[in-house]
């Protein structure tokens, strides 16, 4: 590693000791807590944040289709299907943290088909329903995390396609997927990340089974960054809008 990536990384990991400020909107707290490592972002969670390439994947993104990442943050997951820009219809990308959307700016703002939102996850809907809507470790960091995958829901086209890769905890029986874990890892996770604002719920994963009809649900252990041998779980979700009957 270089010099240059080592103080890259020392300056992230010094504002997640910090944490995330309990005062404030917010918009604000997540301004606070990301403005000082929005440009370090994401090189150092590239070795956190595992199954992105994965998930979007399995979404299937193809011509006409219009796409919506819920917690866009920098937009770096749109380089995941970058070459795939010119034919797709419109792809919004909605987050309520400033700093990280001004990494987005930079590096999206130009395509035609790119719209940046500095809006709430929970409320903001687009003018026409989505074909595809995705949220990227997005939904740990959203306290109302159940009102947003609503919001998805009713964001998203009848035929359209909902993906999510995030942080796992499983509840005490296994998860969906049939992953289990030990009571230490349980209670270990969760107190680990919420400190800098990312609370993970046993019920997330089952919720999102309970809401949309799974198409794929996988569930793996990935590295974490300096912290040689620990592997946090997680998942990576693909689902659609389930029938409902006449």
């Amino acid at each position: 590693m270089s010099v240059a990536a080592w103080w890259s990384d020392l300056r992230v990991i010094a504002s997640m000791m910090r944490g995330l400020p309990s005062q404030g909107s917010a918009s604000s707290q997540l301004a606070t807590f990301y403005g000082p490592q929005a440009a370090d972002y994401d090189r150092f969670r590239e070795r956190l944040l595992h199954g992105r390439a994965e998930m979007i994947a399995a979404l299937d993104l193809a011509a006409g289709q219009h796409v919506v990442e819920f917690g866009a943050g920098t937009g770096c997951n749109v380089e995941r299907f970058r070459d795939q820009l010119e034919g797709l219809r419109q792809v919004d990308l909605v987050d309520l943290c400033a700093p990280l959307l001004e990494q987005a700016q930079r590096r999206l703002g130009s395509h035609p088909a790119v719209h940046l939102h500095h809006a709430d996850a929970t409320t903001w809907q687009p003018a026409t329903p989505a074909d595809r809507i995705y949220f990227s470790y997005a939904l740990s960091m959203i306290p109302p995390w159940f009102a947003a995958i609503d919001n998805a829901e009713h964001a998203l086209a009848d035929d359209g396609l909902i993906g999510v890769v995030d942080f796992q905890v499983a509840p005490r029986g296994g998860s969906p997927g049939g992953f289990r874990q030990g009571r230490l890892s349980r209670h270990l996770w969760p107190l680990w990340f919420d400190h800098d604002g990312v609370r993970l719920s046993a019920d997330l994963l089952p919720y999102l089974c309970h809401r949309f009809e799974p198409v794929r649900v996988e569930e793996h252990l990935g590295a974490v960054p300096w912290m040689a041998g620990l592997r946090v779980p997680y998942f990576v979700f693909v689902g659609r809008k389930r029938r409902v009957e006449p």
